[in-house]
């Protein structure tokens, strides 16, 4: 296998899902690589200052003289671009022996309801890199027909590799944050308004024995508000908890304690949550939009809409069903579906069959 670079831009983001995929990703290719006894991937990095990986041979660090010389690209054979909305540093006229392969993780601007010149504006850029780009992986089936319908990729090979999960711990001590005081339902994701939380309000009200526990970024601090403003009127504000960004570990107690893991989402290229929250036998509760109901499968339940009461008999059934030894198999099943080993295995079939 050639000489492989794999574009980690986006790990200067600790908390955010591309970080994850870049380090699984990157490591599980490596793992593979190794057993081979062939080159490892190398990983380009953002400086040390916005990083906290030990530093390891395969790693390259950017430098800010690397936007007017870039040595490391002379015997590079495959670069890998990992995110639509991100950049492709090869010049292919300089480097023409270089093939590029780009991973989209969604065109979720389509679906946001962004104004329309966003939208052009957005997609303008990912047609630039597809432009770009010597093969195409998108991370599910949904983003693929996207891509097909809203963006022209020639005879460019284009492929389906979903995204793996990584196995998550089972942890037992108790969060650092915020320990619930009665049971709760739990939502994981940016605070914003695609990510459509404030739906969940309602929940609370039919539901007074259960608390809302939202982990992730606040994204968006006039929806944050907008929620909190919605919770007071609607009585429920004491039996909400907004936390923000929490530790790994505080994640995973809230996944392995949850009743069950909410995600009415209105655009996702995938949806990390859900598997994890399907690793330790959760039931989750999902939108119909985007990826959801390709990641959640059979296994998950879902809301046909946003109406207060269809919101309610779809969670009060779901977590009858849930109680069936069968539906908590196929949870399992499904979570199971998702490996990187896997990932890795398919992302290295696609640089060996466009490789010089």
């Amino acid at each position: 296998m050639s000489r492989i670079i794999f574009d980690c831009d986006l790990m200067k983001f600790p908390h955010s899902g591309l970080y994850h995929y870049c380090q699984n990703l990157g490591e599980h290719i490596n793992k593979r690589l190794a057993e081979t006894n062939q080159p490892l991937m190398r990983l380009y990095l953002p400086p040390r200052k916005k990083l906290t990986l030990t530093a390891e041979p395969h790693h390259l660090v950017e430098q800010k003289w690397h936007r007017l010389i870039q040595p490391f690209l002379l015997n590079c054979r495959i670069w890998h671009a990992p995110f639509q909305s991100g950049r492709i540093l090869p010049d292919k006229k300089r480097f023409p022996h270089l093939k590029v392969v780009l991973t989209v993780h969604d065109l979720n601007v389509l679906h946001e309801g962004k104004p329309d010149a966003v939208q052009r504006k957005s997609l303008a850029h990912t047609q630039s890199l597809i432009d770009q780009s010597d093969a195409i992986v998108c991370i599910s089936e949904f983003t693929k027909n996207d891509v097909l319908t809203h963006c022209s990729v020639g005879d460019k090979p284009i492929y389906v590799i979903h995204n793996g999960v990584g196995k998550l711990p089972d942890l037992t001590e108790e969060p650092v944050l915020y320990k619930p005081e009665r049971e709760f339902l739990l939502g994981i994701g940016y605070l914003n308004q695609k990510k459509n939380f404030h739906v969940l309000l309602p929940l609370l009200q039919a539901n007074p024995d259960l608390e809302l526990i939202l982990i992730g970024r606040h994204d968006d601090p006039y929806y944050v508000h907008q929620m909190r403003n919605q919770a007071q009127s609607l009585g429920v504000d004491n039996r909400l908890h907004l936390l923000g960004t929490v530790s790994e570990a505080d994640k995973i107690w809230y996944l392995r304690n949850c009743k069950a893991l909410l995600h009415p989402s209105l655009a996702e290229g995938f949806g990390l949550p859900v598997v994890e929250a399907m690793q330790f036998g959760k039931p989750v509760f999902l939108s119909t939009r985007t990826s959801l109901p390709e990641v959640g499968g059979e296994a998950a339940f879902y809301f046909p809409n946003f109406d207060p009461d269809s919101m309610q008999e779809v969670f009060r059934e779901g977590m009858k069903a849930f109680e069936s030894p069968i539906r908590k198999e196929a949870i399992y099943k499904n979570a199971a579906r998702f490996e990187w080993e896997e990932s890795a295995r398919q992302y290295l079939a696609v640089y060996e069959s466009i490789r010089t």
